[in-house]
Formats: C-alpha cells, structure tokens, sequence
C-alpha cells in the first residue's frame, strides 16, 4: 500500500529532498534471485549499500559480479526478491507502477550501456523525449535538451539521428540524456566503454562536477584509472560486496592523459 508519505515525497523528487541528510540512495540487504530450485542463480546476495548527496561511487568487479544487476535494482528498472531500495527516503516497491516511472524521470539518469537511443529521433528529440514525458513544454525541453549536448561537446550532433553516429558519439548522447533536469541520482553502466581515453576523463569529468553540485552517482567500471575519480570503490564478486576503498589521486592513474 502506498502512504502518504510515498506520494508527496515522489511529487518533489525531482526537486530534492526536503530531509537534509536522506541519502539519495540506499540498498537495505537487496538480494536479487533467478530461478528456483537446483537451478537458482543469485544475481545480488543481499547487498547493503547506501550513496550520500554529492557522493561517487565506483562499482568494479568481475562479469557476472552482480554490477549491472545492482544499477537497474537502483534505478527501479528491476525490483529485488528482497531487501529494499529507497531513493531520496522513497520505497521504491510501495510506488505504483505511475509513481514509480515518475520517480525515474525526474529523479534518476542512467546511462545504458547500449545507450539505448530511440532510433527515429535525433539526438536533441532523444535528450528531450524525457522532460516532455513529464509535461515539460516543446520549447524549454528542447533548450534543456540542447545546454546538456553542448555541456557534453556535441552541440553539433543536436539534429542527427543514431544511425549518423558513431559509438562514442552516441554514447555521449546518452550522457546527455542522463544528465538533463534535476536529476538528483546518475547511474552510468560502464559510460567511458565506448569512448577514447580523452573523451572518457571528459565525461568522468562531468560526472565529478555533477556530484560536487549535489547529485548521488553511481558508476560502474572495469577501469580502476577511472574508478579513481571516485569518492570510493565498492567491489562486488559473486552477488556479493567484497571490499571498498576509498579515492585515489586521479592526476597519478591518469598521467599521461591530455584533461
């Protein structure tokens, strides 16, 4: 059943929380199960994980670790067989199905790691699709939509659609998408994956500036040079959380790479 409190905290998410000091993200012993039996298979072994207002966090780990499983149980693209995932105070599985997309357009920017463009539109119509979505008008989405592809450097790519574009630029695209609006929590899976070493510091750059701002971003990486740039690493093996540090100098692991 969903509470009051449920409903006007997913109206304002967008905004911010009202409660200084609610973590913009937490994982409560989330655990999440395939299967049954002799064939179960669990993707995530109750993990508890909590993201504080202005904090990055890297999550590395071997395939099948259980990293991307946990980005989509926190973006509310999945839901855990148990535990609980909250974002900004809000239980995510007392949101209706309506509230709960809400929650995720205003709240929550995620990078795919297929990017997962709409093909028909082109990249200022894919940036802005979610701002209209959440009944922003034509004109200030699409302007909105336009300052995040020139915060990105791909001002230029505004009128071109995915088939135009090569991986990285359409990656790039994606981290615009994320980035548009209030969001108040990023979660990038692998986002540096399709891109050169100096583009990728520019978007890992971007990411470090949205969470000096304010925002909670959580990404996932298999590069430790980029994980650096985080506040803390957590590493996951098997489902299950198996050690965290804390930064490293960025400027060290990077040498040699124009910023």
């Amino acid at each position: 059943m969903t509470t009051r409190r449920d409903l006007n905290s997913a109206s304002v998410l967008g905004e911010g929380s009202d409660d200084v000091g609610t973590p913009i993200l937490e994982l409560r012993a989330v655990s999440r199960v395939h299967g049954a039996g002799a064939r179960e298979v669990r993707a995530l072994d109750t993990v508890s994980l909590t993201i504080g207002a202005g904090e990055f966090v890297a999550i590395m780990g071997p395939s099948g670790s259980g990293k991307s499983t946990l980005l989509n149980l926190a973006g509310g693209l999945d839901v855990p067989s148990s535990g609980g995932v909250l974002v900004e105070g809000v239980s995510l599985e007392r949101l209706r199905p309506k509230q709960l997309a809400e929650l995720r357009r205003r709240s929550v920017g995620y990078v795919f790691q297929d990017f997962n463009l709409l093909p028909g539109l082109t990249a200022a119509e894919n940036v802005a699709f979610p701002l209209e979505l959440d009944g922003r008008g034509w004109r200030p989405a699409f302007s909105a939509a336009r300052s995040a592809l020139a915060e990105c450097g791909i001002a230029d790519l505004a009128d071109r659609r995915p088939e135009e574009m090569s991986g990285g630029q359409a990656q790039r695209v994606a981290i615009a998408r994320a980035l548009v609006g209030p969001r108040r929590l990023l979660l990038a899976d692998e986002p540096t994956g399709a891109l050169d070493s100096g583009t990728g510091v520019a978007v890992l750059e971007l990411l470090r500036d949205r969470a000096d701002r304010g925002a909670g971003v959580v990404m996932v990486t298999h590069e430790s040079r980029f994980a650096a740039w985080a506040d803390r690493t957590v590493y996951l093996r098997d489902g299950r959380i198996s050690g965290a540090t804390g930064p490293s100098d960025p400027e060290t692991l990077l040498t040699g790479v124009s910023k």
